[in-house]
């Protein structure tokens, strides 16, 4: 069977891309940061948030939701949309990141993965054709086969172990997916570790298959960004130009324009959340730790010319004491602030690539981040 295409390629700018996915449930913008919503939410941060923000789709997970409240449940209650208030478009990871962060409590076979449930214990399997079943399930517009995700540095051997599993099971996912589609999007997961030759083999195997997008994952788990950045260069041109392309779990801001530069149309990542709740703010002149004594006594919000209501009018000072109190605000106040930030990077990234000046967009943002701005102006 032949997939449908949902993906409209606008323009580029040298390799960086913009474009529009089609979804069920609304229209994508790439490049497109997706706020991650592990469990059926955001840490700290309300929906309404994350939609003013400017973020056209959200990200859940397929092993936490299957534990609890379990796949059945969200179908029964009308699928993750209606179960979370999202009216957005929705990917699902398949659960292939858990098996690498869960190690200790799974175990992984030709047929499926069996994990030692965090929650109670209880044994659970997952296999590809579950994955796709708990997806349909939770009626994600997105749905990402099963993979094998090993951490780096590692053997080769076990990086081409996990590679070949994570193909074969892009077989039966892909098989399973087409047994019942209802309307949802399929993505195969290159993998090959920093081994380039395998990322070449993962990809044209995936490609062969044919999926309606394609994710590069194994990345940003414990190696340095050059070899990052070196995959992602060795990975994109072994994609097709007419389809999506998703960097798993990535990162930092200065990540993102990287990999926009190289092709990527895609990320999601902890980290704005994660670091908001931690007393981290990302603003246009660079971090701020909010937890620094330095802010203690200063009445400057974070961007005075910031349009997100809360970077411009909350003072250092403010937002340092909730912080320093452990207050639940500072971290929900933080967490919103750099979720509006992504937003507003990738809004301005695919502004820039729309011009052909994507270059410049780089430049000019991380030259704003050098001159910081740590003196009062």
């Amino acid at each position: 069977m032949t997939l449908p295409n949902h993906f409209e390629l606008l323009g580029q700018s040298g390799d960086a891309r913009v474009g529009r996915l089609t979804t069920p449930h609304g229209v994508v913008r790439t490049p497109a940061f997706m706020p991650v919503g592990t469990a059926g939410a955001m840490k700290g941060i309300h929906w309404r948030e994350i939609r003013d923000s400017g973020a056209d789709i959200v990200l859940g997970n397929t092993y936490h939701l299957m534990l609890r409240p379990g796949a059945e449940r969200i179908a029964t209650l009308g699928g993750l949309q209606v179960f979370t208030g999202w009216k957005g478009p929705m990917l699902t990871d398949s659960g292939g990141f858990q098996v690498m962060s869960l190690a200790q409590l799974r175990k992984v076979t030709e047929h499926a993965v069996t994990f030692r449930s965090h929650i109670d214990g209880a044994s659970v399997e997952l296999s590809p054709e579950r994955a796709i079943d708990v997806q349909r399930l939770l009626g994600s517009d997105i749905a990402m086969q099963l993979d094998e995700c090993v951490r780096l540095p590692a053997e080769r051997a076990d990086i081409e172990r996990a590679m070949q599993l994570s193909l074969r099971w892009a077989e039966r996912c892909k098989r399973a997916f087409e047994s019942a589609p209802q309307g949802h999007m399929l993505f195969g997961i290159v993998q090959g570790g920093d081994v380039p030759a395998l990322r070449h083999a993962s990809a044209r195997g995936l490609v062969d298959l044919g999926f309606h997008g394609f994710a590069i994952g194994g990345l940003a788990v414990g190696e340095p960004q050059e070899v990052m950045l070196r995959m992602i260069e060795e990975t994109a041109p072994h994609l097709p130009q007419d389809r999506p392309r998703y960097l798993m779990g990535v990162g930092t801001p200065d990540d993102l324009l990287h990999a926009i530069a190289r092709g990527i149309d895609m990320f999601d990542c902890v980290l704005p959340t994660r670091n908001g709740r931690h007393g981290l703010a990302f603003t246009r002149r660079g971090p701020v730790n909010l937890r620094n004594a330095r802010h203690a006594d200063d009445p400057r919000p974070l961007d005075e010319e910031s349009a997100w209501p809360s970077t411009s009018r909350y003072s250092r000072a403010y937002l340092h004491h909730l912080i320093k109190s452990g207050e639940a605000l500072g971290a929900m106040l933080l967490s919103e602030i750099n979720i509006a930030y992504y937003q507003g990077l990738m809004q301005g990234a695919r502004e820039a690539i729309a011009r052909g000046a994507f270059a410049d967009f780089s430049t000019e943002v991380r030259e704003a981040w050098q001159r910081g701005d740590l003196a009062p102006r």
